[in-house]
């Protein structure tokens, strides 16, 4: 491999690592939120689910920021395609996203009922659309996204906003959701006691279970979609040139990392094997802590799967397979990415560092009495 190769890769890897961040991270708030309503009883009772997450997800934030920034820098065309392509489903995110600061600030501002339930489902929109969209734009990746280039390398998209909604990718966006609403329910469960924790384990022991049978038939149903082969490129140490390749479709081309190198099959195994793992830990009631580890091994484990399948594709185009985007042909120059590494290397240990100091610092379950004693601190 020559150098340029070899970043080429590390970055899609670092990139891989970012997703795998956000999902973990920002996704058991999400998950969070979506439960709030549903294990929480009273008014009481939902407010501490909400003030298990309220002081760590504006931080948990800080790994959309990176993974945006990290496919702007290092993938830039990538950023041009998936951004301008996927528009309007950004807008819808970005819309559910919005919901959540002023759900938390807002919410218990207000002693009426009429008031704090309108934001509870604020809370829960803003926890269901963004895990349901993260699922689909995936599922839409694996099967190819119809867009192409002209001669002078300007994006024309094809396809419409609805048309992102399509069976498969409904699909991987109901399966985003159950492995989120798990990982919530996980983490829930570490940091309340009582009714809270068992009703917590409940919902997350349903989503794991969910989880479990819509990844097996979303493995079923890949086999069988017809997915880009690379025929012919000028060399993966070459400068970026989005149509320098041939590619053609073939019928389980989502397998073909796995035949050629049966190693990669371990990762969609652990996170059949985590998230019977994290079934078998919810349902003894035990050790909640060591649960929402699996549980947050099963959300890497199935997101690392489709990078997996991807693998050299990062947005196949259904339009025009030859102008599909694969790691040798989408990255920024090789300065750039020697650049950005050591910034990586820097700065995001000292992100994981503060992060753990925190959840160290915020140690502890949230109670009722807890949140009825600081009433006006807490959310």
């Amino acid at each position: 491999m020559n150098t340029y190769e070899i970043f080429r890769l590390i970055w899609w890897a670092i990139l891989g690592v970012l997703l795998i961040g956000l999902a973990v991270m920002d996704g058991f708030d999400l998950g969070a939120a979506m439960l709030s309503p549903i294990i929480g009883k009273t008014d009481s009772e939902r407010r501490v689910v909400i003030n298990t997450v309220g002081p760590v997800w504006e931080g948990n934030q800080v790994w959309l920021i990176l993974g945006g920034g990290a496919i702007f820098a290092a993938w830039p065309m990538l950023y041009a395609v998936a951004f301008s392509g996927f528009y309007f489903a950004m807008l819808l995110l970005l819309m559910a996203l919005i919901l959540r600061p002023v759900g938390f600030k807002y919410r218990s501002k207000l002693q009426s009922t009429a008031w704090r339930n309108f934001w509870d489902a604020a809370l829960f929109v803003g926890g269901l659309v963004p895990a349901l969209v993260y699922g689909v734009a995936f599922g839409n990746v694996l099967q190819g996204v119809p867009f192409t280039f002209d001669n002078f390398l300007r994006i024309s998209y094809t396809g419409t906003f609805l048309g992102l909604f399509n069976p498969f990718a409904l699909l991987c966006g109901i399966i985003s959701v159950s492995m989120l609403l798990m990982h919530g329910g996980a983490y829930v469960a570490c940091k309340t006691e009582g009714e809270i924790r068992a009703r917590a384990q409940c919902a997350a022991d349903i989503a794991a279970i969910c989880t479990i049978i819509l990844f097996a038939m979303a493995g079923v149903w890949a086999a069988h979609i017809n997915f880009y082969t690379v025929t012919s490129f000028a060399g993966t140490g070459a400068p970026s040139d989005m149509m320098a390749k041939t590619v053609s479709r073939t019928a389980g081309g989502l397998l073909a990392n796995y035949k050629a190198l049966p190693i990669t099959l371990a990762v969609p195994a652990i996170a059949f094997i985590s998230a019977l793992f994290t079934l078998l830990l919810l349902r003894r009631a035990r050790r909640p802590g060591l649960t929402f580890i699996t549980s947050g091994l099963t959300v890497a484990a199935i997101i690392g799967t489709a990078g997996v399948s991807l693998f050299p594709f990062l947005l196949p185009s259904s339009s025009d397979p030859g102008a599909s985007l694969i790691v040798w042909d989408s990255s920024s120059g090789l300065l750039t990415l020697q650049i950005m590494l050591v910034a990586t290397i820097i700065f995001l240990p000292l992100i994981l560092l503060y992060t753990s100091w925190i959840y160290y610092v915020l140690r502890g379950p949230v109670t009722v009495a807890h949140i009825e004693s600081n009433d006006h601190s807490v959310y």
